[in-house]
């Protein structure tokens, strides 16, 4: 991904979409930042869907079942490993390896990166729903296919969107 300029070479963009869990397998969202940059015409715009970083540091407690904070919230310079089975998508296939390395980059961080960058924050709205469920057995799904914390939902920003534009 940190490529992506020079494997395109001269070739310039209107729009970068970011999807959400994209950004987590990143360790410097400065670099990714600056990747974006290259890759816009000036006045080029950055779209982001993306899990909130305070989401993405919970867990569920093994012990007492309550949601706990389990992981940084801004980013380190190493990763969370993880090693387990499974995948987040829908799949009746067995994966044999399962090692994943993780980030995890603050909102804050997100922000100055792109402002550094050369980016004009043009919107940012934190959301209270996710389009899966983070926290099984916390959450509840609503009538849109959202996942919301089932208890006070406006407690946890699970999501966010961020819009921006690339300055000339």
């Amino acid at each position: 991904m940190y490529d992506a300029v020079a494997v395109l070479g001269e070739s310039k963009y209107d729009l970068v979409f970011t999807g959400i869990g994209a950004i987590g397998w990143l360790p410097s969202i400065e670099k990714w930042a600056g990747v974006v940059a290259g890759l816009l015409k000036p006045g080029g715009r950055l779209f982001i869907r993306e899990g909130h970083p305070m989401l993405w540091s919970l867990g569920i407690s093994k012990d007492s079942g309550e949601i706990i904070l389990e992981t940084p919230y801004f980013e380190t310079e190493q990763p969370q490993v993880w090693d387990e089975g499974g995948t987040y998508v829908e799949t009746d296939a067995e994966f044999s390896h399962n090692v994943t390395h993780e980030w995890n980059h603050g909102l804050g961080e997100i922000v100055t990166a792109l402002l550094s960058a050369g980016f004009e924050l043009t919107s940012l709205e934190e959301h209270d729903s996710a389009p899966w469920d983070p926290l099984p057995g916390k959450m509840t799904r609503d009538d849109q296919g959202e996942w919301r914390l089932t208890e006070q939902p406006e407690r946890l920003p699970a999501t966010y969107t961020l819009q921006a534009r690339l300055r000339a």
